[in-house]
């Protein structure tokens, strides 16, 4: 699973950001803006859907409305992990390697303001669907730069495997696997709709399970 990560820079983000310099500051900027006091007086007066399009629209507003690097921008943003192991092959050595991320007071702000509550059947606890939105845009991300590899399944498992290291959940998560379904699908449709808002399309996913119980 740690191979993957690997796998993910190679063949994705290197040819995407030869310069790490411009996605690095586009995740600065995007965390501040999470930090910031501003966001958390919107988080006094909105949900948490509407907290996920905010953020998602201010990194299309850093990106130029370069969309393919706003999803890849905001899914680096969301991950509430700053460092991801790796098995070096052969030496088998375990070694930690930084993601990129802000500061490390930027970023546990960031952190403590991020959207947890985005489903009808997100958990009733302190860190929700925390892990969620990295999933959702990184597939997102995926759907919409579909043109360089199909990989929609790969950054899922990319990003459990950093909740099975750091023991967050041991177990593979069928939630996990349908967000990066419903995260895929918005990409797709960002194609041809840029209107089109996260929130739309986590909705589509609350509904249907509103519909299946009841």
């Amino acid at each position: 699973m740690k191979l993957l990560f690997i796998f993910f820079f190679i063949v994705i983000i290197n040819p995407i950001f030869p310069q790490q310099s411009k996605l690095s500051k586009a995740v600065n900027q995007l965390s501040e803006f999470i930090a910031s006091d501003n966001f958390i007086e919107l988080k006094q007066t909105n949900n948490d859907l509407t907290l996920v399009d905010s953020i998602y629209l201010r990194a299309v507003n850093i990106a130029d409305e370069d969309y393919s690097e706003a999803l890849l921008a905001t899914t680096f943003t969301t991950i509430p992990y700053r460092e991801v192991p790796i098995v070096v092959p052969l030496i088998k050595s375990l070694i930690y390697y930084p993601l990129v991320s802000a500061n490390d007071s930027t970023f546990k702000k960031k952190n403590r303001n991020l959207p947890r509550y985005l489903f009808l059947d997100s958990p009733d606890n302190d860190y929700g669907d925390l892990d969620k939105l990295a999933h959702f845009f990184g597939n997102a991300f995926i759907g919409y730069s579909e043109n360089i590899l199909d990989l929609s399944h790969l950054i899922g498992y990319f990003v459990e495997s950093f909740e099975e290291d750091f023991k967050v959940d041991s177990r593979v998560d069928y939630r996990d696997l349908d967000v990066n379904s419903y995260g895929n699908y918005f990409g797709k449709l960002l194609e041809r709709h840029n209107e089109l808002l996260p929130s739309q399309v986590m909705l589509i996913r609350s509904l249907r399970y509103f519909n299946f119980v009841q």
